[in-house]
């Protein structure tokens, strides 16, 4: 059995492929997409688990690899030159981007990802559409569709890393009848894609299908606040995957196909927890501009001489006496880049006895896992990070809960008001602690853009400064006293 395998990589090697008997080739060509797609499943699995995600991560790189491979073993004839031009031209650009990026920045670059590979799959469409004559019916359907999920997904996907980046409004950017004008859109990217389907010869209408489904996905992210991104994250890295199978189809790689449902079948999960952990529908995300500021919630009549400021001083009291500590990180954590500073407090009151653990929010943050991602940077213990379900329960019995930069996360209007527009959501419930100490530059609304009523609670002290020098004062004020 060994004989083959090594044959086939001496030929692989040795170029030309043509070098490598059919037979042989065929053999590694169907080892290295098996062995692939095995290692793809195994490191989605290893994913679901802290202890093997950086496992997962390793066999995740390998797969691909594997994946190539075959597939450049797959066609006898290849002119490597441009095939080495992307390569590295490719290696330029991801290279720096993976060295260079900071953690805190990881929910746009992977927008930017997922960008990239929708376009990729949408201009091999787009290519085979355009040099392969007498397409079939079945296929070119599949390419149609292919190319629509292709093209929308990536100027969404940069329409997500506008926002995340700041070069576009975080809040949602609304029109007028934005939903109807965004579903004609669709509407008519479908029904030039059908003419193409049954009319092959009109093949200038084709410009037309690439520009509404590009202008579409442009129309679909902008009217969607910020606070709804990690779902548009994984709903976008859903259409990749899609895209990327449907190819497989048209191209008939079976590997192209096993990958690109793996991605979109893990991407629509993912966005149905997502939805589920906010309490709300693909239609309200995708269609309800959740995030837009609210006219009639009014800071005033909720925080009007009812808030409690305080410095780093108050707060080393506090912690001086505790003996059960939350701290409860959100993406204000990540904007300050101050998580190592929070492993600092973290272990001076481990020190001191104090009792320490991470409340963490399924969407808290940009993108699913943010705030897992940037604690686990600092090197935090990860049995001290709490899901939502298990923290909630343990805050009546918790002394201090420290609030890092969070907002509509631990907003208890969630509970309390069947009007607000985060009624429902699953929050966690720092207001039930003995003391709540909140760490925000200002009263500023979250992405849902109503006021807090945690803010002026009689147990809630407000600190107001940057999240990484209010935790290095709060440190050295412990040292101090």
């Amino acid at each position: 059995m060994s004989a083959p395998c090594f044959i086939a990589v001496g030929g692989l090697l040795s170029f030309p492929l043509a070098a490598v008997q059919a037979a042989e080739a065929r053999w590694f060509i169907h080892f290295t997409y098996i062995l692939a797609a095995v290692s793809f499943i195994l490191a989605l699995k290893w994913l679901s688990n802290p202890k093997t995600a950086r496992r997962a991560v390793w066999i995740g790189e390998v797969a691909m690899l594997l994946a190539i491979i075959g597939t450049l073993v797959s066609h006898e004839v290849i002119d490597y030159t441009w095939i080495f031009v992307a390569f590295f031209v490719g290696a330029a650009i991801g290279v720096p981007l993976a060295v260079f990026m900071p953690m805190t920045a990881v929910p746009q670059r992977t927008a930017l990802s997922h960008a990239f590979g929708s376009i990729a799959a949408a201009l091999v469409g787009t290519a085979h559409y355009l040099t392969t004559p007498n397409i079939g019916r079945f296929d070119m359907a599949a390419l149609m569709l292919e190319m629509l999920l292709g093209f929308l997904a990536f100027t969404g996907s940069l329409m997500a890393f506008g926002k995340l980046q700041e070069l576009l409004p975080g809040r949602p950017v609304t029109f007028k009848n934005q939903n109807v004008i965004n579903l004609s859109l669709l509407g008519a990217a479908v029904a030039v894609g059908i003419a193409l389907l049954f009319l092959p010869g009109m093949t200038w209408l084709f410009p037309i299908f690439v520009a509404l489904a590009l202008v579409f996905g442009v129309a679909l992210i902008l009217p969607i606040g910020g606070a709804d991104m990690p779902t548009v994250i994984a709903l976008l890295n859903s259409y990749a995957g899609l895209s990327a199978a449907l190819m497989g189809f048209v191209l008939k790689n079976k590997m192209l196909i096993v990958a690109g449902a793996l991605d979109g079948s893990s991407g629509f999960i993912l966005s149905v927890l997502m939805c589920r952990a906010m309490n709300r529908s693909f239609t309200n995300v995708l269609f309800g501009a959740f995030g837009q500021i609210s006219e009639a919630a009014k800071a005033d009549d909720v925080y009007a001489g009812k808030v409690k400021s305080c410095n780093a001083q108050d707060v080393a009291m506090l912690l001086d006496s505790a003996q059960r500590v939350v701290i409860v990180p959100g993406y204000g954590m990540a904007v300050s880049q101050c998580q190592h500073v929070v492993r600092d407090l973290f272990d001076l009151l481990q020190q001191r006895g104090v009792e320490v653990d991470f409340g963490i929010h399924p969407v808290a943050g940009r993108m699913p896992g943010h705030m897992n991602v940037l604690l686990a940077e600092a090197d935090i213990p990860y049995d001290h990070l709490k899901e939502m379900d298990e923290v909630n329960p343990a805050f009546r019995q918790t002394d201090v809960a420290i609030v890092l930069g969070a907002n509509d996360v631990v907003n208890p209007l969630a509970r309390t008001d069947p009007t607000s527009p985060i009624a429902g959501m699953p929050v966690l419930e720092v207001d039930k602690a003995r003391s709540v100490v909140v760490i925000k530059r200002s009263l500023s609304p979250g992405f849902a853009g109503i006021p807090n009523p945690l803010f002026a609670n009689d147990n809630t002290l407000m600190f107001f400064a940057d999240g990484k020098k209010a935790i290095t004062d709060i440190i050295a004020a412990m040292k101090g006293a």
